[in-house]
């Protein structure tokens, strides 16, 4: 009896160990990376606005119906990397990812910013620079450090009411998203 019950039991930890390393896994044997699906969605060196998810279409990105956004990809490999502009005043979020899709930074409007987005992100070889102030930056830019050097940036914006939805999508075209001039 002993004997089954710890087969049993070394059965369902082993069960359990599999299961969690497929999970784990499955990312990295993915087909397509949020990075391809932002690649797909044409987001270039500029903020590329993703036109409004319907119930019709495909939705890979998972956008949410109600909001719009916006997409930067960044490479910090030609220097340290910005996203400014000035967004409305309803609720915004700015969210930095890794290739892979991993949240590396993520913040609101609620944090006390304002209307105002002034976010520099920067590796961490650009992060001792800065510190040592051998770059010059902007006084009061919201600093960032990621790991990786190829990253992408998403502004969601939530209009009130349907028919603020162009307006909000021209001042989400309207951000700016590059390197930073050192």
């Amino acid at each position: 009896m002993i004997r089954t019950l710890l087969w049993l039991l070394g059965g369902v930890v082993l069960g359990g160990i599999i299961h969690i390393a497929v999970i784990l896994s499955l990312p990295a044997l993915s087909a397509t990376s949020a990075w391809d699906h932002v690649a797909a969605a044409g987001a270039g060196p500029g903020p590329t606005v993703l036109s409004a998810a319907t119930a019709s279409q495909p939705n890979p990105l998972r956008l949410d119906p109600e909001l719009a956004y916006a997409v930067c990809r960044i490479d910090l490999r030609n220097g340290p990397a910005s996203v400014t502009g000035t967004l409305p005043q309803s609720f915004w979020s700015v969210a930095v990812y890794s290739r892979a899709g991993t949240v590396v930074y993520s913040t609101t409007n609620r944090d006390g910013i304002g209307t105002a987005l002034d976010l520099g992100i920067f590796n961490p070889g650009q992060t001792r620079l800065l510190a040592e102030q051998k770059l010059d930056i902007a006084e009061g830019l919201l600093i960032v450090e990621a790991k990786e050097d190829d990253l992408f940036v998403v502004v969601r914006l939530a209009p009130p009411h349907p028919e603020m939805r162009a307006r909000y999508e021209k001042a989400l075209a309207g951000l700016k998203c590059g390197t930073i001039a050192t």
